[in-house]
């Protein structure tokens, strides 16, 4: 077994939450001392304002902070493009505030990033009170991929207010999305116990439940979900997603069409309903509703990507030919539209999808030489995930089709990624890639060990099965073979999974 040394760093300090204090470890001196030498400048002192009542903030404005836990709450209950606006609108009223600013650029990551706000959030730093400092420092540490300070960082914020609600649930989402479920779930439990209706905690928490193979507790912290927050199209879109997981297309349909009912303009659902009205086989309708859905896009990126998943129905319905062109042309059109996130998306779905390994392994390799340098539109922390999720594909495919070398070759590009990053969801890829590597020698339980870091692919879990049964653990592969279903849905890789014989590397 190589665990990797990045998870040393992941120091979330879950500690906090339990019933008195247990012994430091010499790597939480460490990160601690770290942390203390890293704020050196001095604070100004408050303005008197809190943010949500709690944490002191430097703003003189009233309405900067009125607007600043506005797009807080917006973000919270993924209405994106709302908390942008209201973190916009809070630096329309203090363009000196460091944590609007930094909550800006924050919000814009999971969009087009906005790298003004960021720089002048680590601008204006001298001009925020010491807990604001913490917060700031968070959110442009995370966006800047720097992870041992942004963990120090959020280590302190969560010592100095273990009881409040939203410090706890930025740092479950942040967890959720390094795909570390269990600490993202003691996280969420411990916020619920302070607000049992937190919205933001509900909707997050059926999703780490789904992840985790609990579809029933899944969907009942989602009806929770709606019953608090009746109003928003959000926890309806919720449950379509988990829904179409389990099966229950039907129900999925309905949900999504709820949110709809609420919300005309939401985006997430209408594309949903094309999700699953392609894996009911209902392929005019899904084409449809993606139409429906280019229409109401307020980007390009969900435009590219509306028509992204209209392109890959080509290939539910068998015809691969006509998709690898459709494809083709889509690409052309992201690069006009100079769209980074959706140029890989569409290049990665298209390398996946090739005909044959040669051509697969090849666009691969031109796709990672596209991501080697920093591309405006997308975030150094999504570019590093970017690069990861190909060198791994690089390395099954290559593996699998029993070529030694180039797996070789490619998992070293990986473990220096993977090294400087500090990224889990980085550091998962690396073992996956590995995993596959050691299937290729044959040291199955060594591959296992591997294979199971990553068991947010579809095509890890696969192989982790495969694997399992090799090893002759019929229970363990059963398992693993259930929470691959719970991966269901219109993705490439879930279309490899189920039509296996498309797969270039089998």
């Amino acid at each position: 077994m190589k665990r990797y040394a990045a998870r040393s760093f992941f120091l979330i300090s879950l500690s906090l939450l339990a019933v008195g204090a247990r012994a430091q470890t010499p790597a939480s001196r460490v990160a601690e001392t770290a942390s203390r030498a890293a704020r050196h400048t001095p604070p100004m002192v408050s303005s008197g304002q809190r943010l949500f009542g709690a944490i002191p903030i430097s703003t003189q404005s009233g309405e900067a902070r009125k607007f600043i836990e506005l797009a807080w709450d917006k973000y919270e209950n993924s209405m994106f493009d709302d908390a942008l606006v209201n973190a916009r609108h809070a630096t329309e009223k203090d363009p000196q505030s460091a944590l609007s600013q930094a909550l800006l650029s924050f919000v814009a990551r999971r969009g087009i990033p906005n790298s003004v706000a960021l720089a002048k959030a680590k601008s204006l730093l001298p001009r925020t009170t010491t807990d604001e400092q913490l917060l700031v420092r968070w959110m442009t540490s995370i966006q800047e991929r720097d992870l041992l300070p942004a963990i120090m960082n959020m280590n302190d914020l969560l010592k100095r207010y273990p009881k409040d609600k939203h410090v706890l649930y930025l740092t479950a989402e942040w967890l959720y999305l390094q795909q570390d479920y269990d600490r993202a779930r003691t996280m969420m439990q411990a916020a619920l116990q302070i607000d049992r209706n937190f919205p933001a905690v509900l909707n997050r928490l059926g999703y780490v439940y789904a992840e985790t193979g609990e579809p029933a507790n899944a969907v009942a912290s989602l009806e929770r979900y709606a019953e608090v927050e009746p109003g928003s199209p959000n926890p309806e879109d919720s449950l379509g997603r988990v829904l179409r997981t389990t099966g229950d297309d039907r129900g999925s349909l309905e949900h999504f069409g709820a949110a709809l009912q609420i919300d005309p303009t939401y985006f997430a659902s209408q594309v949903g309903l094309g999700d699953t009205l392609t894996l009911m086989g209902d392929f005019s309708s899904a084409r449809k509703e993606y139409d429906r859905a280019s229409q109401i896009a307020e980007n390009s990126r969900d435009e590219l990507y509306a028509e992204f998943q209209k392109a890959l129905v080509y290939f539910w319905e068998g015809n691969a030919a006509e998709g690898r062109h459709e494809l083709a042309a889509l690409s052309e059109r992201a690069a006009i539209k100079k769209e980074p996130n959706m140029q890989f998306a569409i290049a990665l779905g298209r390398a996946m999808l090739a005909a044959n390994s040669p051509d697969e392994v090849e666009q691969l390799g031109t796709l990672a030489v596209f991501l080697e340098r920093p591309l405006a539109g997308m975030s150094e922390s999504d570019r590093g995930i970017a690069r990861a999720t190909v060198l791994r594909e690089r390395v099954r495919v290559a593996a699998l089709s029993g070529l030694a070398d180039l797996a070789s070759s490619t998992i070293s590009k990986l473990e220096d990624l993977a090294a400087s990053s500090r990224d889990l969801v980085i550091e998962n890829a690396y073992e996956s890639a590995r995993g596959f590597a050691l299937f290729l020698q044959r040291d199955y339980l060594d591959a296992a060990d591997e294979l199971a870091a990553d068991s947010h692919s579809p095509l890890v879990l696969r192989q982790l099965a495969i694997t399992q049964e090799k090893l002759e653990k019929p229970d363990a592969a059963q398992s693993t073979r259930t929470r691959l279903q719970y991966q269901r849905g219109a993705t490439v890789e879930w279309f490899l999974v189920t039509h296996p014989e498309t797969d270039t590397s089998r």
